[in-house]
């Protein structure tokens, strides 16, 4: 069981995800619909902090990306606090991920609104970054891998090895690749092997792995 802390400013999505966070075993203990209240809520929730943080993007009182800014600042002031960020558009991703890496990037996600329809991904993504994994959403891979599938150094690539490429930018370790694309972990550890060789990324597992994919994929996108 998570003990979780959610803002949303549509009470009906506020209301909605209550449910589904509830009927999946988790607490809400604290549901609420602007980026003042989600940072009152967490200071509340002290001496013990919440295991994960849900959070809009844009929220009252601006509009714009009031929800992201505060998850930043609950990050600095409580560093490692899991926070799942959700949002409408992929750009913001950027925001979220831009100053993060290392161990610093534990325990953050992004993830589309759309996601949330789709209940068993959304749940196993709370699960992976409450426990301090990096999940970015496959439309926002899928869009950056589109955008520069031309670049020069992606065109090294196979395509079984963009496949790989797009899937270790969710977030996905090996063994699950393995299991997405219906191979073998040895080939997967070898398609990895060549991808990092090829856009001479760090080959580190885990968060260090997914942050050094994203920061190439953005160096092409500049």
């Amino acid at each position: 069981m998570l003990r979780v802390v959610l803002a949303e400013d549509s009470v009906l999505l506020r209301a909605g995800l209550t449910e589904l966070l509830t009927r999946g075993g988790h607490e809400v203990i604290a549901a609420v619909g602007d980026a003042q209240a989600l940072a009152r809520a967490v200071d509340d929730a002290r001496p013990t902090l919440p295991d994960l943080v849900i959070t809009d993007v844009r929220m009252p009182p601006g509009q714009h990306d009031e929800g992201l800014r505060a998850a930043l600042e609950l990050r600095a002031r409580h560093p490692g606090l899991p926070v799942l960020v959700l949002s409408q558009y992929v750009a913001t991703a950027y925001q979220l991920f831009g100053g993060s890496g290392g161990p610093e990037a534990a325990g953050l996600g992004y993830l589309l609104k759309d996601r949330v329809g789709e209940v068993s991904e959304f749940l196993d993504a709370m699960r992976r970054v409450a426990g301090g994994q990096t999940v970015i959403d496959p439309e926002v891979v899928r869009v950056l891998l589109v955008q520069h599938a031309q670049s020069r150094p992606l065109r090294r690539l196979t395509p079984r090895e963009r496949e790989v490429l797009g899937l270790m930018a969710e977030g996905l370790n090996n063994q699950t690749i393995a299991q997405r694309l219906t191979v073998t972990e040895a080939s997967v550890v070898k398609h990895a092997g060549n991808i990092f060789m090829k856009l001479d990324l760090d080959p580190t597992e885990g968060n260090r792995r997914v942050l050094a994919v994203l920061a190439h994929l953005r160096g092409e996108t500049a």
